[in-house]
């Protein structure tokens, strides 16, 4: 029975065969295409469940628990990369939703033009193909490692792929919100369940502590390779980047209000952040439970289910299995269908205008199925998941400095969104060549400041460095490109800039076009801390202060908590 036995694998079925009626089902209020990519209707809870959900899933427990089997307790900073990002998400759910835009595209038209939305559709497509191939690449892993290897990681990712595409091209984006509320609560449950469980079995963390002797596996920070620089490099790096993944603008936007979507992308993400930690702690235990014996650190997450699970309740491993896939099924839904949108709205719709609602929305659907496709040839191809997130890790913030410089600084123009983008692209090319890795290795300054690592085996830029050179380049390159070329239009700035002044009100038309505001309506005098400048940073309110605060208070509460629980 697959490995897992006949109980588990009724209820594994069943979960699944559940869960993708319940994402069909939402065909039935698909009208057009702003409802199949950006349905404005949901409340706040279900806001946070979806970007708990889309943001969570089990490649993300297989990195963490197979980081810190292998460095120790900073193996969580493959996922905490935005922890300290996070607060500011208060700040960017109600921005991005008052651009009233179907896809993160649509922003860049706004304030730059077409051209530059192409770009980012163009690369971010891609992404969103590297990010589904990641994810099921990492659930392929557990899932082998739970049924003991009886289920092949491929026969799992083809299962997953089939699944989620067949209710994902009908559903829609709001057949992904629905499942995400499901598949939230209970990988919430399942993040924290198995944890115990291994922990009495080693003894709690004293028996852990007991049996790793080596003090460095109980360090935030690993000198040799995750330090101060690491954990700061990759949080700016994520921040930079966290607004140009296409499926956040739905994680923030999809709310009947601006502060529905608030409140979802700043509750969801924190949610996460606290079950990484219940990861990260599984991993340690992992640690001690298979000390003595080599296994592959990609299906230790697995394994531990496997072993702990059936000692709680006949098909508890069944669930388990059946939650996995169905996070990945309900993630990489929302991933397909926002890069579908990008395709359809921002590639093909320019190149075919006039067409019909249906035209449209038949392409998105097979532009859907295409994506997939593509995202199960990368998944074969990865030689392990942390591999994978390495390089997804460099995509987003490649368009993300073209966004920010937009965003605070009117001179900056649509020349300058190309060169910032293109240099970064071109930065991180060269520092991930061998002929240039080869040529630093050679310099005696670089080795004194750690530019290149693995010199024993393959040698390589210290990731931090390279993020340092790709985004400084970008912005600088961005910044003089700016200066030599021709300002935007003051019009075309203030429609930009309008949006961002008005407020979300819940019997907004959503289906006007996209980056418009509603009849009647009128923005907010601008109230900028430089009003004499070109830079526009908004003087913040009274509530803007207070959530930022809040989620700075739960940095410090989550970072605290697991040190204190880790070090004893």
């Amino acid at each position: 029975m697959l490995g897992i036995g006949f109980f588990n694998l009724i209820v594994l079925v069943g979960y699944l065969i559940g869960i993708t009626i319940l994402g069909t089902l939402s065909m039935r209020k698909i009208k057009g295409m702003s409802d199949f990519i950006m349905p404005r209707r949901f409340g706040k809870w279900m806001m946070a469940m979806h970007a708990f959900g889309s943001g969570t899933h089990s490649d993300q427990a297989v990195s963490v628990a197979s980081k810190t089997y292998t460095n120790g307790l900073s193996g969580i900073w493959y996922q905490w990369l935005y922890l300290f990002g996070t607060p500011f998400y208060w700040l960017i759910a109600p921005m991005m939703r008052r651009f009233r835009a179907l896809t993160t595209a649509d922003i860049f038209e706004l304030r730059y033009n077409r051209s530059v939305a192409m770009l980012y559709s163009i690369i971010s497509i891609g992404m969103m193909v590297t990010t589904i191939g990641l994810m099921l690449k990492g659930s392929g892993a557990v899932i082998s490692g739970a049924s003991g290897g009886a289920i092949s990681p491929d026969i799992a990712i083809i299962l997953m792929t089939v699944l989620f595409v067949a209710y994902g091209t009908a559903g829609g984006l709001g057949g992904a919100i629905v499942t995400d509320f499901v598949q939230g609560i209970m990988t919430i449950i399942f993040s924290f369940l198995l944890l115990p469980f291994v922990l009495s079995a080693v003894g709690g963390m004293d028996g852990v502590r007991a049996t790793i002797a080596d003090p460095q596996i109980f360090s935030l920070v690993a000198p040799d390779e995750i330090g101060i620089f690491y954990i700061v490099a990759i949080a700016v790096n994520g921040l930079i980047g966290i607004v140009t993944q296409p499926h956040i603008l739905s994680s923030c936007a999809a709310g009947k209000t601006e502060s529905e979507g608030q409140f979802g992308f700043f509750v969801g993400s924190f949610t996460k952040r606290f079950c990484t930690v219940a990861w990260c702690l599984t991993g340690l235990a992992g640690i001690a439970f298979y000390t003595g014996q080599e296994i592959n650190p990609d299906h230790l997450y697995g394994m531990l289910s496997r072993e702990f699970f059936p000692q709680i309740m006949p098909g508890m491993l069944g669930l388990f299995i059946a939650t996995l896939l169905a996070s990945v099924m309900s993630s990489c839904d929302s991933f397909m269908i926002a890069a579908s949108a990008l395709f359809t709205e921002n590639v093909y719709k320019p190149f075919r205008p006039n067409l019909s609602d249906r035209h449209y929305l038949w392409a998105a659907r097979c532009v859907s199925v295409l994506v997939v496709l593509l995202g199960v040839i990368y998944a074969y191809s990865l030689s392990g998941v942390i591999e994978g997130l390495e390089f997804l890790w460099k995509i987003g913030p490649m368009m993300g400095i073209a966004f920010w410089l937009g965003l605070f600084w009117r001179r900056t123009t649509a020349a300058a969104a190309w060169t910032s983008t293109l240099s970064a692209l071109l930065a991180w090319w060269i520092t991930s060549k061998t002929f240039f890795v080869n040529w630093l290795s050679q310099s005696e300054f670089a080795l004194s400041l750690r530019l290149v690592v693995n010199l024993d085996s393959e040698p390589t830029v210290y990731l931090p460095w390279q993020m340092t050179a790709y985004l400084g380049c970008g912005f600088i390159v961005g910044i003089v490109t700016s200066f030599l070329t021709q300002r935007t239009s003051t019009e075309k700035l203030e429609r930009y800039y309008a949006l961002q002044r008005t407020p979300v009100y819940e019997k907004e038309d959503n289906n006007a076009a996209p980056c418009t505001l509603p009849p009647g309506a009128t923005p907010l005098p601008r109230k900028a801390l430089f009003p004499q400048t070109d830079l526009e940073i908004s003087l913040p309110s009274k509530r803007s202060v207070i959530g930022f605060t809040i989620g700075w208070i739960c940095v410090a509460a989550i970072v605290s908590s697991l040190y204190w629980i880790a070090a004893g």
